[in-house]
């Protein structure tokens, strides 16, 4: 039982600053809403992000938490400290006309919010390779008419650090810096020279935070540890994050900049219609793995799946000993199945279910490892006749793949946008029947009514995948 934290204690009434609501679900929003930047990965950016998101639910606020880019990890710890689903903003995955949808739809699910922070990725220009920033923290930021706080590392750093932050601000005019909190301050006299050179620039300082006090969550090879793998840790990181933000930046001026942005005109997102309505009322059980080993899922997904027609059903690998009763289709996601391997393999009822179910099922990535034969010498499920094994190397980066053939959530040449996040390797690497072609190359699986491979998509980008999957149930 997890213990409950001032982040996660009842929440008195919201202020009287809180968003204008919007008139209509479609009408203009004046929703109060900032970018948390860098001008790199490793400035502190996920520290600020959370800690900012429970601060502002201890002043009373509703917050809606977003993550740009493909990650699954951060936004775990948002959620936990907003209260509600953190949810990604990429333009890669799921086109850039939805992502000012996507935005208020998060906004508004499950109910409106008071502001939106929106924590960016690597540096503030960076994004898909070689296409001009393109899927970048400055491209989202833009596309949802939001101002930038940029945190900035300031280790080693003295009245330079003026300089860097006028050259990102003068980079692309599009991206309005409001304001820089300081991060990893060396001393109070640190402090006073970083804010005078500032403001020579003017650009004003929204916090500082000492070295000395610098919270930070513990990672492993693909990043921070999941929040779903160490629940009560998470908690007290997160109250931890947030204690530091009140302690170090100033929230009012934080929240004034935040009423700047522009009225989102865009209408929220909607599931339903982006499915066209519920494929079939039967209500079929989808199972969607989730648990410690399982923790990489879009909240659109599950809300795909509902709006075509499905009941979503979670279940954890780990523990449970078979699968949701009346189960049509089965959904793996990503995860750290290697961290877990051998739960997952002393988990043998279930490992078995698997291996004979003759529904539907679609697997990424750490799903495609769990239905091979084995993972590390390590028994999966051995649905797929394949063996995978952990390595040195980093897959890892954005994909233009093309669907190689039918199967439950694909037809034979669409074209669909994904990314990959991996360090194993499987043998073979595809199989007879692949699921997807890139570069010239065969990837992935697709064996009867099974789709597996290493790519990891967001199902608002290609919404018929959830449709098709609750019509395969029939």
């Amino acid at each position: 039982m997890v213990t409950p934290t001032a982040a996660d204690s009842p929440r008195p009434p919201a202020s009287a600053s809180t968003a204008t609501r919007p008139p209509d679900p479609g009408g203009p929003w004046a929703l109060p809403r900032i970018v948390v930047a860098a001008p790199a990965s490793g400035h502190g950016k996920t520290t600020v992000a959370t800690g900012l998101l429970g601060a502002l639910r201890r002043r009373g606020l509703t917050v809606s938490p977003h993550k740009v880019g493909p990650d699954y990890i951060d936004p775990g710890y948002h959620g936990l400290a907003a209260g509600r689903p953190g949810r990604n903003l990429d333009p890669w995955l799921v086109g850039e006309e939805r992502v000012a949808a996507l935005l208020r739809h998060g906004a508004t699910v499950p109910t409106p919010a008071d502001v939106a922070v929106v924590e960016g990725v690597m540096g503030l220009h960076d994004g898909a390779v070689g296409r001009r920033g393109y899927a970048s923290t400055a491209h989202v930021a833009a596309l949802v008419d939001a101002p930038v706080v940029l945190v900035l590392d300031t280790t080693a750093q003295g009245r330079s650090a003026a300089a860097l932050v006028l050259g990102m601000r003068a980079f692309d005019p599009a991206v309005r810096i409001g304001g820089v909190i300081l991060n990893r301050v060396g001393s109070p006299r640190h402090e006073s020279l970083l804010r005078a050179a500032l403001a020579e620039v003017g650009v004003p300082v929204l916090g500082a935070v000492s070295r000395a006090v610098e919270v930070t969550a513990p990672s492993r090879h693909l990043g921070l540890v999941p929040v779903a793998e160490r629940a009560p840790e998470s908690v007290a990181i997160v109250a931890a994050l947030a204690d530091l933000v009140v302690a170090t930046v100033d929230l009012d001026a934080v929240l004034a900049l935040a009423r700047t942005a522009g009225p989102l005109t865009a209408p929220a997102w909607d599931p339903v219609a982006a499915v066209g309505g519920p494929a079939t009322t039967t209500a079929p059980t989808v199972a969607v793995a989730a648990g410690p080993a399982f923790t990489f899922s879009y909240a659109e997904t599950a809300e795909l799946l509902a709006a075509a027609g499905a009941t979503v059903a979670p279940f954890d690998p780990l523990r449970d000993p078979g699968l949701p009763a009346g189960t049509r289709a089965v959904v793996i996601g990503g995860g750290f199945p290697e961290a877990h391997a051998d739960a997952l393999a002393g988990n043998a009822a279930l490992r078995a279910e698997l291996a004979a179910f003759d529904g539907p099922v679609v697997a990424e990535c750490a799903g495609l490892l769990y239905l091979g034969r084995s993972l590390d010498g390590t028994p999966m499920c051995g649905r797929l006749d394949l063996t995978a094994r952990m390595t040195g190397r980093l897959t890892l980066g954005y994909r233009d793949a093309v669907a190689a053939a039918d199967s439950p959530v694909t037809r034979a040449g669409e074209p669909v946008r994904g990314h990959e996040f991996h360090r194993t390797v499987t043998d073979p690497g595809h199989g007879d029947i692949p699921a997807w072609r890139w570069d010239g190359a065969a990837h992935g699986f697709v064996d009867g009514r099974v789709h597996a491979s290493y790519l990891h998509t967001h199902w608002a980008g290609q919404p018929a995948a959830a449709r098709r999957l609750v019509e395969a149930c029939r």
